[in-house]
């Protein structure tokens, strides 16, 4: 395929990698398998821990020099990056969805928003700002400033193999911190394929050694970066059971964590709804990357009034999804990550059925030609309760679960009704109500979208959620200062010692 020869992805290709230099494992041998035909695509040796030690070490070295440089320095370079990925855009896109199973749309749309993401970072560079404060003393000033933390650990998940990484480093970097990215082991060819793309303008900036690193591996490897004092920040994206272990391993030696976990997202859908631009939001947002998407819609709470046209309309629309090889655009949904997501998707149809739920569209694994890989299932979508233990939990695979509601009130009860808080929406013309779900009585999500679904966030705004999302921001807005360390700075240009609140003190 001509697409890893373009990103220089090998039968076996160096899973470590300090920017400009990389190297073999000497852990296990790691094959990636596409789940878009169940072949091999390529392998590599995962890090054991003396390799680890090699690249922290490193990184550790490199911070010491990168932070002195300037920040539009370092944005320069970020800039550069993003040259490459523009050129790169089409062969890494084809990648991600070879190897992850997504749309091609979606991976040329992540490859996209690693591209945006670094001219963000660009214009960041020059705006780093901290505040000036009036001191209570005479010939005093006072202010505040930021400085780069040290070493960041990415943990990405394999649904977004390289955007959520871009998030992260390319903020990062232009902060003045350093990276060691472990991606997930069931994508690490895309990642490789990313450090094999920056690694000519880190060579060509004379970029110390270690400012961008990369370290393949199983959980062993996230267990190591969390429980590592010498890594300032852990950026972790995953379950919710994976996160909490990490904000507890970094949580008791102090260190700082910004955690991306599960969503269980809810969109609302009101009498007055435009259906036109409801439909295609509510099925995209529920099938999009084959329904796994930390922001993929899971619950549909639609009013008692409009639920049975609501029905009719998902049954016609779910009829005309065409499934298939997501490298082929005439396909709208790929194929799960793996048969371990089947099993899970089969495990949460039959607690479904248990419950008595009534399937509105029906569920399938599908086989046959075209699905020699075994991991392609039919998006499915079912009535449900809200209180019931499945519909709590958050399941990576296209089920959605149909919910009813007679007051706005409910509605919201209802979204907010789960451990999770993500993504949300709401489809209304009424202002009343829009305003409503986007008060401090409404939605209870990091995000809350009107007329719009819970999936596809722009990187201008910051992403992330509460409760058991975990709290943290990426990308946009502020989200900078989660990777830099806040300094308040009093400098006194007088001939007198003044005390604060008043104190005397005399010798």
């Amino acid at each position: 395929m001509n697409f890893l020869e373009t990103l220089n992805i090998k039968s076996q290709s160096p899973g470590l990698s300090t920017g400009q230099e990389s190297w073999q494992g000497k852990g296990t041998l790691l094959e990636s398998y596409s789940p878009v035909n169940g072949k091999v695509i390529g392998s590599t040796q995962e890090a054991a821990r003396e390799d680890y030690d090699r690249v922290l070490e490193t990184a550790q070295t490199a911070f010491k020099e990168w932070r002195t440089k300037p920040a539009p320095q370092r944005g320069e370079v970020v800039r550069q990056m993003g040259g490459q990925f523009r050129q790169h855009k089409k062969a890494l896109g084809e990648l991600v969805s070879y190897e992850m199973g997504k749309s091609l749309q979606e991976g040329l749309g992540e490859v996209q928003e690693i591209i945006d993401i670094c001219d963000f970072a660009v214009g960041l560079s020059r705006q780093l700002y901290g505040l000036t404060m009036h001191s209570e003393r005479p010939a005093h000033r006072m202010y505040e400033q930021w400085h780069p933390l040290g070493v960041v650990g990415i943990i990405s998940a394999f649904n977004f193999p390289v955007a959520v990484w871009s998030w992260n480093a390319m903020i990062a970097l232009v902060c003045g911190d350093v990276c060691v990215w472990k991606p997930s082991e069931k994508t690490p060819l895309t990642a490789i394929a990313c450090q094999n793309i920056i690694q000519e303008v880190l060579k060509a900036n004379q970029v110390p050694e270690g400012v961008s690193c990369l370290v393949v591996g199983g959980r062993n490897v996230g267990e190591w970066l969390a429980a590592d004092a010498r890594v300032a920040l852990v950026s972790a994206t995953g379950s919710t059971r994976m996160g909490k272990s990490v904000a507890e391993t970094v949580g008791r030696r102090l260190g700082k964590s910004l955690l991306e976990l599960g969503g269980n997202n809810a969109i609302i859908v009101t009498p007055g709804a435009d259906m036109v631009v409801a439909i295609p939001a509510i099925v995209f947002g529920a099938v999009g990357t084959a329904g796994q998407r930390c922001t993929s819609t899971r619950r549909l709470i639609v009013h008692a009034s409009i639920y049975d046209d609501m029905k009719e309309r998902l049954q016609k629309a779910y009829a005309q999804l065409r499934i298939g090889d997501p490298l082929d655009v005439n396909y709208h949904v790929g194929p799960l990550i793996d048969q371990q997501a089947v099993v899970g998707y089969e495990a949460a149809v039959e607690k479904i059925r248990e419950r008595g739920g009534t399937f509105v569209v029906e569920p399938e694994v599908l086989s046959g030609e075209g699905f020699a890989s075994g991991c392609y299932v039919r998006p499915c979508v079912a009535e449900a309760n809200n209180d019931w233990p499945i519909v709590q939990q958050e399941t990576f695979a296209p089920i959605l679960y149909l919910i009813k509601y007679d007051a706005l009130e409910e509605a919201i009860e209802i979204q907010n009704g789960v451990p999770q808080g993500l993504s949300s929406a709401i489809f209304t013309l009424n202002l009343r109500e829009a305003e409503h779900f986007l008060s401090a009585a409404g939605s209870d999500c990091g995000i809350a979208n009107v007329n719009i679904g819970t999936s596809g966030a722009e990187i201008g705004g910051a992403f992330g959620g509460e409760k058991e999302t975990g709290g943290g921001r990426e990308s946009g807005s502020d989200a900078w200062k989660a990777y830099m360390r806040r300094q308040t700075n009093t400098l006194n240009y007088g001939t007198d010692l003044p005390l604060a609140q008043g104190i005397t003190f005399e010798l």
